[in-house]
């Protein structure tokens, strides 16, 4: 009988897990109409004692997207008070909705990728997984990749997609 030989091994491919990059924590919402008078007017004495007299441990280790869901005019400042109090028990916070706070933390995480380590490789960014990857995880891995990589390919090392191939 002939030897089995797996021909993915050998083939020198380097898979990305995309998941491995997965924004860690709860998503939590702070919206500032929530601390507006009758939800439409900031009265700047009001919204400073909501502020100091806020509970802001709820939202330790937690990502914040800061919102106005509400048609009013909010001065700047007033988002930069919030910011100054989420900062420092927040994991992560931004001006934006759950899905920015989402995507900015992805392409954040995968910022943290060596490209230089996948130099002159063969590279599969892997298709299926159980968390959702969204297409700015794949058109961000792509972007960093693709000035080092010998080829970038998309799904699994069996059966892969063409995506890039470095003309030599």
């Amino acid at each position: 009988m002939d030897e089995i030989v797996n021909k993915v091994a050998q083939s020198g491919l380097e898979t990305i897990d995309l998941e491995q990059f997965y924004p860690k924590g709860d998503t939590v919402i702070f919206d500032m109409k929530d601390y507006l008078f009758m939800g439409m007017i900031l009265k700047e004495k009001d919204f400073r004692a909501a502020m100091q007299s806020l509970d802001w441990e709820q939202f330790r280790g937690k990502n914040v997207g800061l919102v106005c869901t509400a048609d009013a005019v909010v001065p700047l400042w007033a988002y930069m008070l919030v910011m100054t109090n989420l900062e420092p028990v927040a994991a992560y916070a931004a001006f934006g909705d759950a899905e920015f706070i989402y995507k900015t933390l992805y392409l954040k995480n995968l910022s943290t990728l060596d490209v230089a380590a996948f130099a002159d490789k063969r590279i599969v960014i892997k298709g299926c997984g159980d968390k959702r990857v969204g297409e700015v995880a794949y058109a961000e891995i792509t972007r960093l990749l693709r000035p080092v990589a010998k080829s970038i390919m998309y799904g699994e090392p069996c059966s892969s997609v063409p995506v890039y191939k470095k003309k030599v």
